[in-house]
């Protein structure tokens, strides 16, 4: 299995969420190749500012591995994440980041700021960024267009 795989599995997520009214946005953990963790947004949902997908999935995989480490783990997430989403990765020790479409406003390895390079951090990960970024990015240019166009009406 590749990183595409898996971003279609979290493309599947990002439109479980989009079903519910949230920001289309999906994330998995995977580790030795199996998906550990899983989550979509839901801050709307759940009143919750943290209820991105990427800290959804930390903490089902948390639960599930029974450790706030995940060591060897890989998060892959449909959007570029934001400082909060990276700072639990960090925090985490997820090894290796992988995300769709660029975030331009928020986004944080390298649209707005690159905080995965800051070297005086005390954990650092590997960061792919653009695997099937046409298809995330489309995903969420299709959303805000019908959400724009609802509220115009």
């Amino acid at each position: 299995m590749d990183d595409e795989f898996y971003m279609r599995e979290a493309l599947s997520l990002a439109r479980a969420a989009e079903c519910l009214g949230e920001v289309p946005v999906g994330a998995i953990v995977v580790r030795d190749g199996e998906i550990v963790g899983r989550g979509f947004n839901s801050p709307i949902g759940e009143s919750d500012p943290t209820a991105h997908a990427e800290i959804a999935a930390l903490r089902d995989a948390a639960r599930r591995l029974e450790n706030y480490r995940l060591p060897g783990c890989e998060l892959f997430v449909t959007l570029e994440p934001c400082a909060m989403c990276a700072g639990a990765m960090l925090h985490s020790r997820i090894a290796r980041v992988v995300y769709g479409a660029r975030d331009l406003k928020t986004g944080v390895h390298g649209s707005v700021v690159d905080l995965f390079a800051v070297e005086r951090l005390n954990h650092h990960t590997v960061v792919v960024g653009g695997v099937l970024a046409e298809e995330c990015g489309q995903l969420l240019s299709s959303f805000f267009a019908m959400r724009r166009a609802k509220r115009d009406q």
